[in-house]
C-alpha cells in the first residue's frame, strides 16, 4: 500500500490556538517583527524548529517516572551512556543540557584566535560558539549543495578537494578539528553519504586532523544512506549509524532532535585527554559528569529515545511526512529546495520573492507573511541568520536565502501539514505584495534570535 500512515496512535492531545489575521498583525508588531518573540499561545502551527519539540512516547513518559535523580552515579546516566556507546562506539560520553553546551565546551577547549574549524555547513549556534572564541568557522559543502533547484542524492557532502586546498593554505596545525554536520541543516536538511564521510576521514588522516560529527540528526542521515547509497539497502539503521561513527574521532549532539526528547545533548570522543578537560569545564558550568546539567529523568527518556529513533517504520514515516509536505508545495508551484531533506521543508526565498534583494531579507519577509496569513511560525535561514558586512559596510549574502519549516517529530497530522501548505501557497500567490525588511536593533552574536525588525516604508 502507498498511503503514508503514522506508526503510532495518539494518546494525549494539546489544544492549539486559532487566531485571526487582525490579531496576528498586532502580535507581529508587538514582537518587533521577529517570530522568536511571539508567544506560543498565539501560534497555530509551530515549525520554528524541530529541536526539543518532539512528542515523547508512552515508554519515555514512563521512563521519566523511573528516573534516578542521584546527583552522582545515577542509574539513568549509565542507561544513557550505554545507549550512546551502543550507537557510536565512542569511548567517552559526556552529557550536556543541550547541543550548544556541548559546542561551547568543545570550542572553548580547542578554539581561539588563529584557529579554523571547517565543516560542510556550520549551523547557527555551532558557528556562534566557534566565533565567540575568535576562531573562524569555514564551510565546504559540495557545489551542488549550494543550488536549491538541483536534485542530487547527497547534497550535504563535504567538498573534499576544496577542504584539502584550504588545509594546505592555512596549515594543519591551525585546524584543531574538522566538523561534518549530518544531516546538513543549513543546506536544507540534506544527507551526507557514507562514502563522503569515509573519504573525508581518509584525507584528514594525512594531516592528523580529527573528524567530529555534528550528529543531531544521525538516524535520519542513516535512513537516507539506506535508501540511496549502494550496498546499504539490507543493513539496519543501527549498522549504518555504527559505520558512520567508526570513521570519526568524536561528535557533538543536540539530542533534542534524534534523541526524540525535549532536552539534552552530549560530547563523545575517543580522546581521553580532551574528555578529561571537557569534564572539568562541564563541572564548572553545567553540573557533575553523570548528569551534565540535566534532570536525570531526562537521561532516562533519552536512552529510550535513542532506541526508538532507530525504528525503520518511524523513519519511513518521518522522512515521508516531510516529503509529503514538500510535494504539496511543489504542486502549488512554490519554489522549494529539492529534494526535501530529513526534518524540514525549505522555501527558496530568492525564487519566491525575487523583487526583494538579500539585504532586505526576503526570507524573513516570507516568514512574517506566512504567520500573518495562517498563524504558522517558521525560521529564516539566509541573510538574517548568516549575512555579514564587509569593511565598507556592504552586505555579504550567504549562498542561499531560505525559509525553514521544521516539522516537529510525532506531533502534527496530515491535516496540519495540508493547512500549512495551503497558507504558504496563499502567500506565494500574492508574493508581489511582500515588502523588504530592515533591522532596527541587533546583538553582536546570533542576531536572528533577538534582533528587532520593521518593514521598509
Amino acid at each position: 500500500m502507498k498511503t503514508l500512515i503514522e506508526p503510532f496512535k495518539i494518546k494525549t492531545i494539546e489544544e492549539i490556538p486559532i487566531t485571526t489575521v487582525e490579531q496576528r498583525e498586532k502580535l507581529l508588531k508587538q514582537a518587533f517583527y521577529n517570530p522568536f518573540y511571539l508567544k506560543s499561545s498565539y501560534i497555530t502551527i509551530d515549525m520554528l524548529t524541530d529541536s526539543g519539540t518532539t512528542a515523547m512516547s508512552s515508554r519515555q513518559w514512563a521512563g521519566l517516572i523511573d528516573g534516578d535523580e542521584s546527583y552522582a552515579g545515577s542509574k539513568s546516566y549509565y542507561k544513557f551512556e550505554n545507549a550512546v556507546k551502543d550507537i557510536t562506539g565512542l569511548k567517552n560520553v559526556i552529557p550536556t543540557h543541550q547541543g550548544r553546551a556541548a559546542e561551547r565546551i568543545l570550542f572553548t577547549l580547542i578554539g581561539g584566535k588563529g584557529k579554523y574549524i571547517p565543516n560542510n555547513n556550520h549551523f547557527d549556534t555551532t558557528r556562534g560558539n566557534i566565533e565567540y572564541t575568535e576562531a573562524e568557522a569555514v564551510d565546504f559543502v559540495t557545489k551542488i549543495g549550494k543550488q536549491p533547484d538541483k536534485i542530487a542524492d547527497f547534497k550535504g557532502n563535504m567538498d573534499i578537494p576544496a577542504l584539502e586546498k584550504f588545509i594546505n593554505k592555512v596549515g594543519a596545525k591551525n585546524i584543531p578539528v574538522c566538523m561534518l554536520t549530518i544531516t546538513n541543516n543549513t543546506g536544507g536538511g540534506q544527507p551526507v553519504s557514507m562514502q563522503n564521510i569515509r573519504e573525508t576521514k581518509e584525507m584528514l588522516r594525512k594531516y592528523n586532523i580529527p573528524l567530529f560529527l555534528d550528529c543531531c540528526r544521525f538516524a535520519e542521515n542513516a535512513y537516507f544512506i539506506k535508501q540511496r547509497e549502494k550496498g546499504y539497502k539490507n543493513k539496519t539503521i543501527k549498522e549504518i549509524a555504527r559505520e558512520m561513527f567508526s570513521y570519526t574521532d568524536g561528535c557533538t549532539m543536540s539530542a533534542k532532535k534524534d534523541g526524540l526528547s525535549n532536552t539534552g545533548g552530549f560530547i563523545a570522543t575517543n580522546n581521553d585527554k580532551l574528555a578529561e578537560r571537557a569534564k572539568t569545564l562541564l563541572i564548572i558550568t553545567e553540573g557533575f559528569i553523570t548528569y551534565g546539567g540535566l534532570a536525570r529523568r531526562d537521561l532516562e527518556a533519552l536512552a529510550i529515545g535513542f532506541e526508538e529513533v532507530l525504528n525503520e517504520d518511524y523513519l519511513q514515516y518521518r522522512i515521508g511526512q516531510v516529503k509529503m509536505f514538500g510535494d504539496f508545495l511543489l504542486q502549488s508551484g512554490v519554489p522549494i529546495l529539492v529534494p526535501t531533506g530529513g526534518h524540514a521543508v525549505y522555501i527558496d526565498a530568492k525564487r519566491f520573492a525575487p523583487h526583494i534583494p538579500p539585504e532586505q531579507f526576503p526570507g524573513h519577509s516570507i516568514a512574517l507573511e506566512v504567520y500573518r496569513v495562517g498563524g504558522i511560525r517558521s525560521c529564516e535561514i539566509g541573510s538574517v541568520m548568516f549575512g555579514k558586512k564587509d569593511e565598507n559596510g556592504n552586505h555579504i549574502a550567504p549562498n542561499m536565502e531560505l525559509v525553514r519549516f521544521a516539522v516537529p517529530r510525532r506531533v502534527y497530522t496530515k491535516s496540519h501539514i495540508e493547512y500549512t501548505a495551503e497558507a504558504v501557497a496563499e502567500v506565494y500567490k500574492n508574493r508581489k505584495k511582500l515588502k523588504g525588511i530592515r533591522i532596527v536593533w541587533e546583538p553582536p552574536f546570533l542576531r536572528h534570535f533577538t534582533a528587532k525588525f520593521d518593514y521598509i516604508k
